[in-house]
């Protein structure tokens, strides 16, 4: 494995230029399919750069995805290979530093495996079929009459066969094979694509050896930490640089620039300490003494803002979806049920919090950061250190996990700041408390359903109102509203078969850098929409099962698009349905197979067996990242209000299961993930400044509170679906629904906390 933290090797940097003599193959993704081109000893990469083969055969794969503990750096290493018929054991794996030669890099929105299984299965059987083009020319037969398999080249009518070695160079002179030339290997053939394979930074997680973010060294480094604004806007006004230079270990005091919205990926401004050791650092920031100006969102209060939350419920409609007359059908419905949903701010929490290093060499500047996306950081760096990003060298280290904050690289701007003012290496550190209180924070949202009802229990009508502030707000202060982006996760794909439906958003002004989480605005549209179900059944006197299959309905595909209203005639669409970035026709909203995941889990769990008293089952399910997942967790909830959850069952279909023991750890740590969140996770704020700081006072699920956890992927053809994210939000309303089957007490808004004792 290679991973330095110096640069690419300069061996590995003549092969990207395809000047070692070996095979190279680039696969970008075209409009119009797939292809693979092999480049010649004085040719260049394009577009994404996937894989060469040395000339003695060893495999270089070029991962250009971070590894957060979801296993990409391992499963898109395994489609390659597989095509390709190497030897796992002959691999060489190569993360890629940032740059465009590798396409999107950006490693989020459970996209890794889906977005580029083609291109990574393309670069693999193209390289196949060159080498045994290769070997077919060598020993004068058909090229149909030779087969790659375990590193070597087969003669089908001699029986003779060579290692991958005897034939690179000879195929890197060849064509590659284009369009229906090429030739990917049937799905009973498959040697690794399907089957579990070890994370290949297995042995570095065990020893230790691995290299995160807060592990980068740099000869004559200094360290950094800094005081920044509670409140996003505020600015400093005055430190004691006198006292924190006093500070053994301390060696300046830097004031960084103030934030300019929007704030995007910008640092807050504030003043940095630089010392030789992070705890002189700290020591300093603490002598400093700064005091700050909070500026325009000082008055933002959680209890308040709540409220304003609601009338924003009670007001305006802004209808994203229609369909038939909802107005009408409530209006006529034997019965109405109406229930609000509420869902606090929310932090991911990392293990490892960020952190970022940065070294300038004469105008060189290098980083290694914890980053999901080193591209980013370049475009987020470049402008504050007058620098294309392109001539921006980065580095994605391992990631003590992300859940979304570190595609955020605010930390890595600071970073190169204080490097290029020192004259050295400098690491950005920040604490758990740092982390805490300047975050890009999940949304705060209210919700609001409302169905209408006949007389035998049919439903014949849903209205959904959600009222947030939008991710759309660190990018454009002026967005105050939901957007489709944010509404397409999880309610204007709504997949019910009835004939009135309408989701309507309300005014929702940001008063924090909003940000996505793991799974984004699907927590609590998810939350909301299986919690309600699981009410509808109640209230008719359904299994919820049962519930859930009346509304659905049919086996269809749905465009959720066909029930977008116009804004206006003549200018266009209010809304538009995104798909997760993939279109409907590869990626359907297929309510066959979310039908098919909750009857699974049903059947897994038992839902719907008696339960004795205290007990309870809660089950909910949910298609976001064009990935289905079907969850039931149970509880058990004693007489003073303490709750226990022993168990909890996830289903899932992704399509195909690249790596299904990363499967199923990502349905394990979804349902931890979810439960935390659900059972503890608030960040509220006091005078526009986070009230929370650690562990202690924004607790996650310790593991007296996690589950044992089974979960069953659905074999299926389908092309790869997102998996880091779609079994997170199925989760909180299973165990909302699970605390109502063992008390009769409805959650509607998280945490749970102590409703349970109230």
């Amino acid at each position: 494995m290679s991973f330095q933290l110096d640069n690419i090797s300069r061996r590995g940097a003549l092969k990207t230029m395809g000047v070692a003599s070996g095979l190279v193959i680039a696969s970008p993704i075209f409009a119009s399919g797939l292809r693979a081109e092999a480049m010649g000893t004085a040719g260049e990469l394009v577009n994404s750069a996937y894989l060469s083969i040395d000339p003695d055969g060893t495999v270089h794969i070029y991962i250009h995805r971070v590894e957060m503990g979801q296993g990409s750096r391992t499963g898109l290493p395994q489609i390659i290979a597989d095509e390709l018929e190497a030897d796992w054991s002959r691999i060489v794996f190569e993360p890629a530093y940032g740059d465009t030669k590798f396409g999107d890099q950006n490693t989020d929105g459970s996209t890794s495996i889906r977005k580029f299984y083609d291109a990574y299965r393309a670069a693999g059987a193209g390289a196949r079929q060159m080498l045994e083009q290769a070997a077919a020319n060598h020993w004068g037969v058909a090229a149909s009459d030779v087969e790659a398999k375990a590193h070597k080249v087969h003669n089908k009518i001699t029986g003779q066969s060579e290692d991958f070695s005897a034939f690179v160079s000879a195929a890197a002179k060849l064509e590659a094979p284009k369009g229906d030339a090429l030739k990917l290997k049937s799905k009973p053939n498959w040697d690794l694509i399907g089957k579990p394979v070890r994370n290949i930074y297995m042995k570095e997680f065990v020893t230790g050896s691995s290299v995160f973010g807060q592990d980068v060294m740099r000869e004559g480094m200094l360290f950094a930490v800094a005081a920044r604004p509670p409140v996003v806007g505020g600015k400093i006004t005055a430190y004691d640089k006198e006292a924190a230079m006093a500070v053994s270990g301390v060696v300046d005091v830097v004031e960084l620039p103030a934030l300019e919205l929007p704030a995007v990926f910008k640092p807050l401004g504030g003043v940095a300490v630089l010392a030789t050791n992070t705890w002189a650092a700290m020591k300093g920031r603490d002598a400093l003494n700064a005091q700050f100006e909070a500026g325009d969102n000082a008055s933002y209060n959680s209890d308040q803002y709540e409220q304003g939350l609601w009338s924003a419920i009670d007001g305006k409609d802004i209808t994203h979806l229609n369909r038939g007359d909802v107005t009408a059908a409530l209006e006529n419905a034997e019965k109405t049920l109406t229930a609000d949903y509420y869902v606090p701010h929310q932090h991911h929490m990392t293990m490892e919090p960020p952190a970022a290093t940065a070294e300038w060499q004469g105008d060189d500047l290098k980083m290694w950061v914890c980053c999901q996306d080193p591209q980013s950081v370049q475009q987020s760096v470049a402008p504050f250190v007058d620098k294309k990003p392109e001539d921006i060298y980065v580095e994605a280290t391992l990631l003590g996990g992300a859940f979304g904050r570190k595609s955020k690289p605010d930390f890595a701007v600071e970073a190169a700041i204080l490097a290029k003012h020192a004259g050295k290496p400098v690491k950005m550190v920040w604490t758990r408390e740092d982390d805490v209180h300047h975050g890009y924070y999940h949304t705060v949202a209210a919700q609001r359903v409302t169905a209408g009802l006949t007389a035998d229990g049919e439903v014949t009508a849903w209205k959904h109102k959600a009222a947030y502030p939008s991710i759309g707000a660190t990018f454009n202060p002026a967005a105050n509203s939901p957007g489709s982006f944010e509404l397409g996760l999880g309610l204007l794909d709504l997949p019910f078969e009835m004939p009135n439906l309408r989701v309507d958003a309300g005014d929702a002004k940001a008063h924090a850098r909003i940000g996505w989480m793991r799974s984004v605005a699907n927590i609590q549209q998810a939350f909301a929409a299986g919690s309600f179900v699981d009410e509808l059944a109640h209230e008719t006197g359904k299994n919820t099962v049962d519930m859930w299959l009346d509304l659905i309905g049919s086996d269809r595909k749905i465009n959720p698009t066909d029930d977008m209203p116009n804004l206006l005639p003549g200018e266009g669409r209010r809304s538009s349905y995104g798909n997760y970035g993939e279109s409907l026709e590869r990626h359907p909203v297929d309510t066959a197979r979310l039908k098919a995941v909750l009857r699974k889990v049903a059947d897994m769990s038992g839902y719907g067996r008696k339960m004795p008293k205290g007990w309870g089952l809660g089950i909910s399910v949910h298609r976001s990242f064009v990935s289905y997942v079907a969850s039931v967790v149970e509880v058990q909830v004693t007489e003073d209000g303490g709750l226990n959850i022993p168990r909890a069952w996830m289903a899932v279909d992704c399509g195909v299961a690249v790596n299904p023991d990363r499967v199923k750890a990502q349905m394990e740590g979804a349902v931890v993930f979810g439960l935390s969140h659900a059972l503890h996770g608030e960040i509220s704020f006091k005078g526009g400044a986070v009230e929370q700081s650690n562990f202690d006072s924004y607790p996650m699920c310790r593991i007296d509170e996690a589950p044992t956890v089974e979960t069953a992927i659905i074999a299926s053809d389908s092309v790869p679906g997102g998996v880091g994210e779609p079994g997170v939000p199925p989760v909180a309303p299973a165990l909302t629904n699970a605390i109502f089957a063992a008390t009769g007490k409805r959650i509607r808004r998280l945490p749970v906390r102590d409703q349970l004792s109230a």
